[in-house]
């Protein structure tokens, strides 16, 4: 038996297990880093501040025992609704190491479904981030009977009082936890001792494209193998400092915690997208996980102000992106088929001048000691994949869903091939269906659906084999590739099969501006496009061509907006079968978002809601269609 198999075997029943291993092992190791308010500064001021593993345990016991205090019991839910915080790392390992089970609830969620995922997943108690998310819980109180408590992490000057809910601040959830275990001082041993590996940790209910959200359920198992498979894969070593801004709400974010628990490294966490920029050389990190629409930005960033610059130094950045892709990808095509990235001698000189003129800048923009970003939630455009690799930051793409409690394939750090999702975690099988759907199976797969047996049997047959509703293939040496999504394949009048995430991801590629782009054409004629500009990429432009003064809705409804994006669709139709080119596209008005319904959480865009809230403009870009 490999060492590997070995450790995936002998893995705990719990992460609440893992971590009282941990805070055992390494107690006056740095656990955490998380911005505070600085003291004696100007206003605004910020500094970060770490918690120890002794010191996290302190934290994480008391509010574990102020947990059971308030009477709950093993597998009762304990929903959290926050962003990404220190706090919500505190209380979901809390939440475990009662034993009982954590309900994420996205910060973004409306009133409406909030109460939803309440009242379905029975949660008896809620963490909440501050007055504005308690008050979406107590605006549909009198739906949720069963809810007795909330903690507010942000304290306000006045506790809320709330009819029929009693309101703590974590602060008094700790009092009365520190309290409880002086009664009970063997309270959280003999908790976590009593955990199953069947028991139910998690509910995350996904965000879902369509529909209700979906409660998925998963097990203390689930996260317990997804920390050890994190570590024999080398995804994260007990050295890493991991920049940790993903919504923890989401499985992506969630998981990390387990994998970083088992090894003991550190973990900055600070969830405010807006502050990723300034942190990134602050924290100096060795690892982050991303979604890709973040790499994206980072090159439209660099390209625009590259083009701002103009003149010699634009004309550099043209010629080392350009050096970067061919590096990366020539040592990539010299991988597979030799076993070594070796390439040749004049493109190596290049990549080296290249290296002092531009990449050593990117580098020093991800604070200079990145070894891998993970990506997930989306394809990244390879090309910008063999960008950032032959630049030195390498995207480190992997594949997974909220089923499979996040990561089922990832690819490493020494071996990473763009384009693919990487190999199995150890303990993952994969395999492909006689139609091409991914079927996957390990320890990481969830139990079911939340109260929905017959949604759960549509996708989980009684062996353990899950059905991802995804289309993919499985090379020679054992890389996942992902080719689309099988509700999103479509159809065209005329017969043809369209993969739109195939077209969409080639726009991407090749236009700097673009924000979100959506192919349409079921049962259309011909393919057309919805195209979304990015405000930080296209303004710069806009001022540059006379344009300057204008609103982003003016810019992007401009003849001159229309003639250049115009000019990157040709240049991607070029490439394209004649049924697969978009022959007529539409910029909007504004960017796609999650306060309108049109992305999830995650950043995936929601096909039907964005079709149906520009089902005019479309039809208009179907008027007087001919067969085509």
């Amino acid at each position: 038996m490999s060492s590997a198999q070995y450790l995936l075997e002998s893995r705990p029943h719990s992460v609440a297990h893992l971590f009282l291993s941990r805070v055992e092992a390494t107690p006056d190791r740095e656990a955490y880093r998380h911005p505070v308010a600085a003291d004696h500064s100007a206003p605004g001021a910020e500094e970060w501040r770490s918690l120890t593993w002794a010191q996290t345990a302190e934290r994480v016991k008391a509010i574990a025992a102020g947990l059971l205090s308030l009477g709950l019991r093993p597998e009762e839910r304990v929903a959290i609704s926050s962003s990404t915080r220190i706090e919500w790392i505190l209380a979901d390992l809390g939440v475990m190491c009662a034993g009982t089970a954590a309900t994420a609830v996205y910060p973004s969620t409306n009133a409406e479904e909030t109460a939803y995922i309440l009242a379905d997943s029975g949660s008896r108690a809620i963490f909440v981030e501050n007055a504005a998310q308690l008050a979406k819980v107590t605006a549909h109180a009198e739906g949720l009977p069963g809810l007795d408590h909330a903690i507010l992490f942000d304290a306000e000057t006045d506790t809320p009082r709330v009819k029929g809910l009693e309101v703590l601040t974590l602060a008094e959830l700790e009092e009365r936890g520190a309290a409880y275990l002086r009664e009970h001082p063997d309270a959280i041993d003999t908790a976590v001792q009593a955990i199953e590996r069947d028991q139910l940790a998690t509910l995350i209910y996904t965000s879902g494209t369509t529909g209700r959200p979906k409660g998925v359920r998963l097990v203390h198992d689930c996260w317990s193998y997804q920390a050890v498979a994190q570590e024999v894969s080398g995804l994260l070593l007990p050295d890493d400092v991991q920049f940790l801004w993903l919504p923890l709400s989401h499985v992506f974010g969630n998981a990390l915690i387990s994998g970083q628990v088992r090894t003991g490294s550190v973990i900055a966490v600070d969830g405010r997208v807006d502050r990723i920029v300034t942190n990134l050389p602050l924290v100096r990190p060795t690892v982050m996980a991303s979604a890709p629409r973040i790499f994206e930005k980072v090159y439209n960033g660099i390209a625009a102000r590259a083009r701002a610059e103009g003149g010699a130094k634009y004309k550099i950045f043209q010629w080392a992106a350009k050096v970067a892709r061919d590096y990366a990808r020539t040592g990539q095509e010299q991988l597979v088929a030799t076993g070594s990235r070796k390439v040749p001698l004049s493109l190596t000189v290049q990549h080296a001048v290249a290296d002092k003129l531009v990449y050593g800048k990117i580098r020093a923009a991800f604070g200079g000691e990145l070894r891998g970003s993970a990506s997930g939630s989306a394809a990244l455009a390879a090309d910008i994949g063999y960008f950032f690799a032959g630049a030195g930051v390498p995207v480190l793409e992997g594949y997974g869903l909220t089923e499979t409690s996040a990561a089922v394939t990832v690819n490493p750090v020494d071996d990473f091939r763009v384009g693919t999702v990487g190999r199995p975690l150890p303990g993952t099988e994969v395999r492909i269906a006689e139609d091409g759907e991914i079927l996957l199976k390990g320890p990481g797969v969830m139990r079911g659906y939340h109260n929905l047996p017959e949604k759960t049997a549509e996708v989980l047959e009684s062996d353990g084999w899950f059905h991802t509703g995804d289309i993919g293939e499985v090379d020679k040496d054992g890389f996942v590739r992902i080719t689309d999504r099988k509700k999103d394949l479509f159809k065209t009048s005329g017969g043809k099969y369209i993969a739109p995430t195939e077209i969409e991801s080639r726009f991407k590629a090749v236009c700097p501006y673009v924000s979100n782009i959506l192919v349409i054409g079921n049962g259309r004629n011909y393919c057309t496009a919805l195209i979304t500009l990015d405000e930080s990429a296209i303004m710069p432009w806009a001022a540059s061509h006379d344009l300057g003064g204008r609103s982003y809705a003016e810019v992007v409804s401009s003849p001159e907006v229309h003639a250049l994006i115009e000019g990157f669709v040709q240049r991607v139709n070029g490439d394209l079968q004649r049924w697969q080119t978009i022959k007529k596209f539409s910029v909007l008005p504004r960017d796609l978002d999650v306060e309108h319904g049109e992305l999830t959480p995650s950043l995936k865009v929601k096909r039907p809601v964005v079709e149906r809230e520009y089902a005019e403009v479309i039809e208009t870009m179907y008027e007087g269609a001919r067969e085509a």
